[in-house]
């Protein structure tokens, strides 16, 4: 029982074999056309191709990596995050070939993707939610305006399977609901095979707060503190750091208990996060969802709890991990996570594919650590996410996290694609963010001086 299939790719495969190789574990690779030679590949054990360059046809093929699990002998699948990391269908599928899931149940998957069913499983366990409607399926919006004036405007309206900021839309004014719900059940239905909807009050002046938490499916949990995760652009996150800067201290304890009382609630099994947005003004704090996976900016604390959340996942798979104990877990120093993207922010962070000619990133040290997927040679395609890299600090303070960051970006030298270093540094350099005011706001409100520097 030592075989660990990993359903991803670039850097977040990297990651899952390192804590393969740190428990003994022989990992097996997936890989598409266009991933042949890709760092991954090189760095497991074993590979396999499951198709076309498109993830369509290769990654999120669900027969296509199962058959590779079971053809390899593995025994374990392992998702990472993106792609199946939240299949309920394929983690049954998985479940019943014979093979172990390394994530939570299927039916733990089903209750928290449905976002709607997810806040009702909140409140039950004591979680504060923002006001909201019930669901609306797709031509059935008769009652919806109704439905707004009782949540409130400015509020969201929200795809019940979506996630990650994906089927999420503002509605600023009753007369635009309308027809701002009847778009994003179209493209939920598309995206998701769900064109479900609910509404939910917006917070304009908040902050995202997520609390890592850890299960172990017999109605024990814990948490691993919290991350803000306010630094955005469309809903997608790009610097994260722990702790939270400038939440109060009493609003911290609240939070990182509620997040574990949820997670205890439903006996949940393995990593996951619960995700909070909180008003900045009043540090009120309400459920936003939460995820049934491994997350990207789970470094960050790994280096503030010395934890390493992939293996305890893995070790909770094979049922050689025994429940961690909440004051076992202590948070030291300030950790940040600056991502790395193929992109060209003058052009509106339109993407940046091309061949990595010149790829030198800061050397790992007990300081900073580098998550990546690519090597100096490599092409960066349109295929996939442009995410390259992932750099993570760590220090005593914030103030010194953020100048050790400063100096790792200062040393990143890539030539063939443009990419986001720059506007992470002034980001980094911003006064607002030196202070630690910051909020999901902060990159749109301020865009065009920060890409100017």
């Amino acid at each position: 029982m030592n075989k660990v299939l990993i359903a991803n790719r670039g850097e977040i495969a990297c990651r899952i074999i390192k804590s393969c190789r740190k428990l003994g574990l022989t990992s097996v690779a997936v890989y598409s056309e266009a991933d042949a030679e890709a760092l991954h590949v090189k760095m497991a054990d074993e590979a396999y191709p499951v198709g076309p360059a498109s993830a369509k046809e290769s990654y999120l093929v669900a027969d296509k990596v199962l058959k590779v699990a079971l053809d390899s002998g593995a025994h374990f699948v392992h998702p990472g995050y993106g792609f199946l990391s939240e299949s309920s269908r394929f983690a049954r599928a998985v479940e019943d070939a014979g093979l172990t899931w390394v994530g939570p149940s299927p039916q733990s998957i089903d209750d928290m993707g449905d976002k709607e069913r997810a806040r009702e499983i909140a409140k039950a366990a004591g979680v504060p939610i923002l006001p909201g409607s019930p669901r609306f399926d797709v031509g059935e919006l008769n009652t919806i305006e109704q439905a707004g004036e009782a949540v409130g405007y400015p509020l969201l309206v929200k795809a019940s399977a979506g996630g990650g900021g994906i089927g999420m839309r503002l509605v600023e004014r009753p007369e635009q609901l309308l027809e701002i719900a009847q778009a994003t059940q179209s493209m939920a239905e598309k995206a998701f095979g769900d064109g479900t909807i609910f509404l939910e009050r917006f917070i304009a002046n908040a902050r995202h707060v997520e609390v890592q938490v850890f299960g172990f499916g017999n109605g024990e949990a814990i948490h691993l503190y919290e991350r803000d995760c306010s630094l955005q652009r469309r809903y997608q996150k790009v610097i994260e750091e722990s702790t939270a800067p400038g939440l109060p201290e009493a609003v911290r304890e609240k939070m990182v208990s509620v997040a574990a009382s949820l997670c205890q609630h439903q006996k949940y099994s393995g990593a996951g996060t619960v995700e909070f947005v909180v008003d900045a003004d009043t540090f009120d704090f309400f459920f936003l969802e939460m995820n049934t996976r491994i997350q990207v900016e789970h470094p960050v604390t790994e280096m503030c709890t010395g934890t390493d959340l992939v293996a305890m996942q893995l070790k909770l798979a094979q049922r050689d991990l025994e429940p961690v104990k909440q004051e076992s877990i202590t948070h030291q120093g300030h950790a940040i996570e600056c991502r790395i993207y193929a992109e060209n922010p003058d052009k509106n962070f339109m993407p940046s594919p091309g061949p990595l000619n010149r790829f030198k990133l800061p050397d790992e040290a007990h300081d900073t650590r580098i998550d990546c997927g690519f090597q100096e040679g490599d092409k960066v395609t349109f295929f996939y996410d442009p995410m390259i890299a992932k750099v993570i600090c760590h220090a005593e303070t914030r103030k010194q996290a953020i100048e050790r960051m400063l100096q790792a970006l200062d040393e990143i030298e890539i030539e063939g694609v443009k990419t986001n270093t720059k506007f992470l540094i002034s980001c980094l350099k911003d006064k607002s963010f030196v202070s630690g005011k910051v909020s999901t706001g902060f990159i749109d409100k301020r865009l065009p001086e920060l890409i100017n520097g």
